[in-house]
């Protein structure tokens, strides 16, 4: 199991807590990877005589991160990646090892729900031009708009049974090892945002099946990353970066259609950046990346 971190030393205690529980179904290693915090995470989860803190010293970037826990990974079955700032309900990683064990899907997500106990909309649809038009001229509204029309999975029924699925938020992911092993490292140009949109997609072109399971449930508290311009912009660069990678010949469409999108949010500051930085490709060097390991 790979979590990474980046000033979580108020999450840290509750998600290894909630990761004893289920240690007592199966057993687990835990590898907190550790990407330059500068509060008392390493601290805290130091205090920990169950977990392998690995102290990068620097910032990796989420699939960076990921990479770096993988070193120390060994032999495994299957790897669970967490985001820090989740804790997981009891008897999720048995159920989500019970849908790859039933219908031999490579890998699973559980049903994320937030603080508040609602259900969160986590699975996705892969992009594509129709979709993206959809997103950046509905926006929030209409929400029962066809799947042709929307990237994310909107319809209720959908969180309620287990299938397969193109994507979904990283939050929770299982991975059997042997995908693991064909698919390769995370992409680490995508510092955050976008990482786990490629990593799924480069698993589907590998013939692997991704399989949502709604009985595995996973409190996401979300924000762990923050919320800032500079973020903003790199999750809609990266967006287009993701195109760039696997649809070239439509990136320029997209481009223009995100451009679309972030004008719509023109009241918002957060979006300025975002707006801004479409505009000036340049300017991508800018924001938020990877540092070399000291």
């Amino acid at each position: 199991m790979i979590v990474v971190t980046y000033n979580n030393e108020g999450d840290v205690d509750a998600l290894i807590s909630s990761l004893r529980s289920e240690a007592m179904q199966c057993s687990m290693r835990v590898i907190l990877v550790d990407n330059g915090s500068v509060d008392a995470t390493v601290a805290r989860a130091s205090a920990h005589a169950d977990v392998h803190v690995v102290d990068t010293g620097c910032n990796l970037g989420y699939a960076g991160g990921i990479n770096r826990g993988s070193t120390f990974v060994g032999e495994t079955e299957t790897l669970l990646i967490l985001n820090p700032d989740t804790t997981v309900v009891p008897g999720a990683v048995a159920a989500m090892r019970r849908r790859r064990e039933l219908v031999g899907a490579d890998l699973v997500v559980p049903a994320l729900e937030g603080s508040d106990g609602r259900r969160a909309r986590s699975l996705r649809r892969e992009p594509s031009i129709s979709r993206r038009l959809g997103d950046a001229v509905c926006g929030r509204f209409w929400n029962s708009r066809p799947s042709w029309l929307s990237e994310d999975v909107r319809d209720r029924a959908a969180y309620a049974h287990a299938h397969p699925v193109e994507w979904a938020t990283g939050a929770a992911l299982m991975v059997s090892a042997e995908a693991a092993n064909q698919i390769g490292p995370w992409d680490e140009r995508f510092f955050l945002y976008s990482e786990e949109t490629d990593y799924f997609r480069r698993a589907r072109e590998l013939g692997f099946s991704a399989w949502y399971e709604p009985s595995a449930r996973v409190i996401h508290a979300e924000g762990g990353s923050g919320r800032s311009p500079a973020l903003v912009a790199l999750l809609v660069v990266n967006s287009l970066r993701y195109v760039e990678k696997h649809r070239p010949v439509a990136a320029p469409i997209h481009r223009a259609l995100l451009i679309l999108h972030e004008l719509r949010r023109w009241r918002d500051p957060d979006h300025r950046l975002a707006r801004t930085i479409l505009w000036r490709r340049k300017s991508w060097e800018q924001l938020p990346q990877g540092e070399k390991t000291k």
